[in-house]
């Protein structure tokens, strides 16, 4: 009765509302390869029937704009079954003519569209500039769950690929995958991410199928419109057309049903964990920054005081317009003399810094990784060696380097600073295109930045250390010493990653009033942590 109920009103809306259509335009396709990508449009891709081969088409990409910012790809889509549980090697040759950006082969196991199982697309070893036929390859291991298998060549930017014999190979389990997101990691999925992805699934279905038979009842009435056809048969042609796709989702719902029905079944068997269960497994601690994909674990980054959940989570949060750091640096300290560093009257190695704080980094640009406005909060600590048994003594308005009665064995003079640091950095790490979405990832290429600071100077201390007849002592005084309480200055950094070789410079003299002026200056190591 639900079938006649469907067949009549799909029937009766498509007599009732006609369409002015234009008619359906067929998905571009050749043997079941399809044309897609973020900018399709702004490539030609089909094959290519000047292109050399023996008895075999070759398929080309090429842009057809002077600047592109995304990807065109030629892809296919097959189901798993002959692969689920094993290793595959996708091998093709490929050929490139002034690809400007990148391009290279690419493939993908999903479990419907609620998770990428597996996943590679040469953007660690692209295929760059001109290049001859050349064999390239990629392996993944294909997990039991595994729904749909989609593979393909893809171009990013400007530029023009040619692709020939593509082939799928099952390969021995020993033979390591190429992807950062492994097919091994992702073994397991959780009761409600599968129950949740084939309930989309049979929805999709469902609008599929009425979207194909409206297209269908809209290239019926323009023949009959047209005359080819009289009004009876189009009649028994629409109530044709609606009887197949009925059938249509009668069979596709009831298989997808009955996966449903076992899931069901092997959760109350115990084989299928529930979420709450899977987020308490798979934990994984790193220091610094892990390039590593963590595939659906739980990763704790010690260094940047983030938990990521799974590495969907954390490229979602990473490729966020601003995104936050935990900032470390280290390294040499002293001042700067009537313009020069030379003859210092502090030690080069044993006076240095360090700075600890919290930054933010904005994108300026909506659709551009390039340029960014980093700010933030950081705790400055100046430390300055003094030499020839020296250390400071004030003397009403003046603060002098003076020589001590007593031997010191060290004399060390620090400053606190709070600052708000800024500058504006060129991040040159490239976006990623992947299923329709942008990724503007950070830190994961040359970085520079170019800014200043502004601050307070929350305290100054010397420690001078005595060792007399084998008694070691330290004499530790506090004050202002008549150091600037208002700090601003210059800095610098450039480096790759999360490293970069660090320059400040304070603008404001380290002591306010003394009669020759010397500015702080610090060159060191900067480690940012995403």
């Amino acid at each position: 009765m639900q079938k006649i109920i469907l067949i009549t009103t799909i029937v009766l809306l498509s007599l009732i509302c006609k369409v002015n259509a234009q008619g359906v335009d067929a998905i571009k396709n050749s043997s079941d390869w399809h044309y897609r990508g973020s900018k399709a449009n702004s490539y030609e891709m089909g094959s290519d029937s000047g292109a050399e081969k023996n008895n075999q088409t070759v398929y080309k990409i090429k842009s057809i704009q002077n600047k592109i910012n995304g990807f065109g790809t030629i892809m296919k889509t097959i189901q798993p079954d002959a692969f689920l549980g094993k290793t595959v090697k996708m091998t093709a040759y490929v050929k490139s003519e002034n690809v400007k950006s990148w391009a290279g082969l690419w493939m993908r196991v999903d479990y419907y569209s609620e998770a990428v199982l597996a996943f590679d697309n040469m953007h660690k070893k692209p295929v760059k500039g001109t290049t001859e036929w050349t064999k390239y390859e990629i392996v993944l291991f294909v997990p039991l769950e595994a729904t749909s298998i989609s593979y393909g060549v893809l171009l990013d930017g400007t530029g023009q690929i040619w692709l020939k014999d593509v082939a799928l190979e099952i390969v021995d389990d020993s033979i390591a995958e190429t992807g950062p997101n492994k097919g091994r990691d992702h073994k397991i999925l959780a009761f409600e991410t599968r129950a949740k992805a084939i309930s989309n699934e049979i929805k999709t279905i469902v609008a599929k199928e009425k979207d194909a038979l409206k297209d269908d009842i809209q290239l019926i009435e323009k023949d009959l419109e047209k005359g080819i056809i009289s009004k009876e048969q189009a009649e028994a042609l629409k109530l044709k057309k609606a009887q197949e796709h009925a059938t249509a989702i009668d069979t596709k719902v009831a298989l997808e049903q009955e996966k449903l029905g076992q899931l069901v079944q092997d959760k109350v068997d115990g084989k299928v964990e529930d979420a709450k269960d899977l987020r308490s497994k798979g934990r994984t601690i790193v220091l610094g920054n892990n390039p590593n994909s963590i595939g659906s674990k739980t990763e704790i980054n010690v260094t940047s005081m983030k938990v990521y959940s799974g590495q969907e989570d954390k490229e979602e949060r990473q490729s966020k317009r601003t995104t936050s750091q935990l900032v470390f640096a280290a390294g040499l300290n002293n001042v700067v003399t009537d313009g020069s560093v030379e003859k210092s009257d502090f030690r080069y190695l044993g006076s240095h810094f360090y700075e600890l704080g919290v930054t933010y980094k904005t994108r300026i640009l909506e659709k551009s990784n390039l340029l960014h406005a980093k700010y933030g909060l950081s705790l400055m600590y100046n430390n300055l060696r003094a030499t020839d048994n020296r250390n400071f003594v004030v003397n009403g308005n003046q603060t002098n380097l003076e020589v001590n009665a007593l031997q010191q064995e060290d004399s060390r003079f620090k400053n606190v600073n709070l600052v708000f640091p800024a500058h504006l950095e060129f991040d040159f790490t490239k976006t990623q295109d992947r299923d329709g979405k942008t990724y503007y990832k950070t830190h994961d290429s040359f970085r520079f930045g170019v800014g200043g600071f502004v601050g307070v100077n929350l305290k100054s201390k010397q420690y001078i250390n005595y060792d007399s007849d084998s008694y070691k002592s330290r004499v530790i005084t506090r004050g202002d010493f008549n150091t600037s309480n208002f700090i601003y200055g210059l800095s610098t950094y450039i480096g790759y990653k999360a490293t970069s070789l660090y320059l400040k410079y304070n603008l404001n003299p380290l002591f306010k009033d003394n009669i020759v002026k010397q500015n702080n200056v610090s060159l060191g190591v900067r480690f940012d942590f995403n």
